[in-house]
């Protein structure tokens, strides 16, 4: 990834920002509201560590037939999923309480997850949140050299068949937190002395991920093969199908949200120059889903509101239904682009369309 410094415009004539957050507070402070979870964030958090950690006592404690633990092992992936979506991401936004030890606690449900939080939030908090579908800046478009995700990425002849194939390596994103990203990515990050907020010893660092490594395989694979009498296989293809039911889950609904036809993916200029201000940035590079769905808004944890939550991170998202009404109607206000698909189904068409075009082969000028 490249480290040239990105400016975004200060050229906000319109104030869209400005009128915007405005009105957003109001919101907060005429209904009394605080910008962070509330009961209803609370009960989710139960019925998600439900989902996740429920099927891992019941196979410990159960004698069940393989076909009931592999169903089980489906469900912990889902279970996974939920906890990343609605409290891990939250909570290191710092938007789960108004306590910090609360935040750091929920955030910290990543080391369960096979995750780390020094990196998870350098990637999505600083480069994804900061630079939103910028090539080379964004981490979330680098899917290495098998996956193109930006017209402005290498394009091999591989990419034509992409839209064919990806759905099938998407299920491998937490399973490779697990066994080499968060390596990979905690020598990358600390040789940048990159961080949110201050910059953490190194020897620290990687002290953390070591040890709750170690304690994630305990947890996951050593504890299940001492006290089942389960072939040492069969485990592992459970601990992979959770993972890839989960890895599944998220990598789709990332992509939803910033991979599809309506998402663009601006260039800076040659000194680093973005052309809009980072929050008009966020309405060009950002689109919403199914969000009048209400078991999507309430199982992505809000991740279909991409366009509310990358403006206000710090909001949690059991708000963003009602902040959105302003959002758009602000954006309308100001002739900005507010994107949309109504539907998650739609939203899915558009994103593998997408991969099929950006799979073709380029012009000269993309290559």
């Amino acid at each position: 990834m490249t480290q040239t410094q990105i400016k975004f415009s200060r050229q906000d004539s319109m104030n869209f920002f400005r009128t915007l957050n405005k009105r957003v507070n109001t919101y907060f402070k005429e209904n009394k509201l605080k910008k962070t979870g509330n009961w209803k964030l609370h009960l989710k958090t139960i019925v998600m560590f439900a989902l996740f950690l429920s099927p891992y006592f019941l196979i410990l404690s159960l004698n069940l037939p393989n076909w009931a633990n592999l169903l089980l092992t489906m469900v912990m992936g889902v279970g996974m999923a939920g906890v990343g979506m609605n409290v891990m991401h939250d909570g290191n936004h710092g938007s789960y309480s108004t306590k910090k030890w609360v935040n750091k606690l929920m955030g910290g449900s990543i080391y369960i997850l096979a995750g780390n939080v020094y990196n998870w939030q350098v990637q999505h908090n600083v480069l994804h949140h900061t630079y939103t579908n910028i090539q080379d800046h964004d981490e979330d478009l680098d899917a290495g050299r098998i996956l193109r995700f930006s017209r402005h990425a290498k394009w091999h002849r591989f990419h034509r068949f992409q839209h064919y194939y990806s759905i099938f390596l998407y299920g491998l994103l937490t399973f490779n937190w697990a066994i080499t990203t968060d390596f990979m990515q905690m020598y990358r990050y600390t040789k940048r002395k990159l961080a949110y907020g201050k910059f953490p010893k190194p020897a620290m660092n990687w002290s953390i991920l070591v040890i709750t490594k170690l304690i994630y395989l305990t947890i996951w694979i050593i504890i299940p093969m001492v006290f089942l009498s389960i072939a040492w296989w069969k485990i592992l293809i459970g601990f992979f199908v959770m993972h890839y039911v989960a890895g599944l889950i998220l990598s789709v609904v990332f992509q939803l949200a910033h991979v599809v036809d309506h998402a663009e993916t601006p260039l800076p200029e040659e000194d680093g120059t973005m052309k809009n201000s980072w929050a008009i940035h966020q309405l060009f590079t950002t689109v919403n889903f199914g969000t009048r769905n209400r078991l999507v808004n309430w199982f992505t944890g809000g991740l279909n509101h991409q366009v509310e939550h990358h403006i206000f991170p710090n909001i949690s998202h059991i708000h963003y239904t009602k902040i959105s009404k302003i959002v758009k109607q602000t954006a309308k206000e100001f002739n900005l682009p507010y994107h949309e698909y109504e539907t998650t189904r739609k939203a899915i068409i558009s994103h593998f369309r997408h991969l099929k075009e950006l799979g073709k082969k380029p012009t000269l000028q993309y290559q």
